[in-house]
């Protein structure tokens, strides 16, 4: 048991007993903790433990069990996200995504700011599906996963067109495309746009424009790859996929 103070990322709670609430936060110094908050209509801190909305935090942090908050201040809540629920289905993805990539108590600070960072331009507007691919592919090591998009598996040439193999673990270039008769047969533009997310940085980022039939080939591509090598089925991510185009009646039932 420890008296501290963090700055955190509320990713979401639950009602325990009657009247009172977990409330799951993603701490910068503490990695993921859940904290019992006793009679939580009437708490003054009702209003600032809400789903997005990060928040400086003294509590009583403890190793084992539920930990406690003394005091919450400095609240910033994501007011576009809240309001706007296309927004918001892609930020819950990017939450869970988080949550299931690390235990709890774990601590990951790199991986708290870039969450932290991709919700900010998510609620800045920057386009959703870009920040959200680009989430995925480089949150995939917290997984155990490391795929190299920029070189054929053969013979390292990063000179493209590529395809990717599944049997491979990697890419293949176009002199090696023998070597699996049943490579994913991808557009080139694909890998090369997958590799590209990989590697850029969140805060170099500027307006990028892509198609919506090229959105929707790095969309399946990327499903593809977490089916193959993570294998988690996010209720968040499901929800997501119902809000394509076709499925918003479906929602609304």
């Amino acid at each position: 048991m420890r008296d501290a103070e963090t700055r955190g990322l509320v990713l979401y709670s639950r009602n325990y007993k009657e009247k009172d609430k977990l409330v799951k936060v993603f701490t910068e110094s503490f990695g993921k903790r859940m904290f019992f908050v006793k009679n939580f209509g009437k708490s003054r801190y009702a209003s600032s433990l809400q789903a997005f909305s990060t928040a400086q935090i003294t509590a009583t942090i403890n190793d084992e069990g539920f930990s406690f908050i003394d005091d919450v201040s400095e609240v910033i809540t994501y007011k576009n996200i809240a309001a706007d629920i296309f927004v918001n289905a892609h930020a819950s993805y990017l939450i869970s995504l988080a949550d299931a990539a690390i235990s709890d108590n774990h601590y990951d600070p790199a991986l708290y700011a870039f969450l932290i960072r991709s919700l900010e331009l998510l609620d800045q507007g920057f386009d959703m599906e870009v920040i959200t691919n680009i989430f995925e592919l480089q949150i995939l090591n917290r997984f155990g996963v490391s795929l190299n998009f920029a070189e054929c598996a053969f013979c390292h040439t990063t000179r493209g067109p590529f395809d990717f193999s599944y049997k491979f673990s990697g890419c293949l270039c176009s002199r090696h495309f023998d070597e699996d008769l049943r490579r994913s047969h991808l557009d080139p533009n694909v890998i090369y746009l997958v590799n590209l997310f990989q590697e850029i940085s969140l805060d170099e980022l500027k307006k990028i424009s892509i198609k919506a039939d090229m959105k929707l080939k790095i969309r399946q591509f990327i499903d593809g790859i977490y089916d193959e090598y993570v294998g988690i089925h996010l209720k968040a991510k499901k929800f997501l996929d119902s809000m394509q185009p076709g499925s918003w009646a479906d929602i609304m039932k």
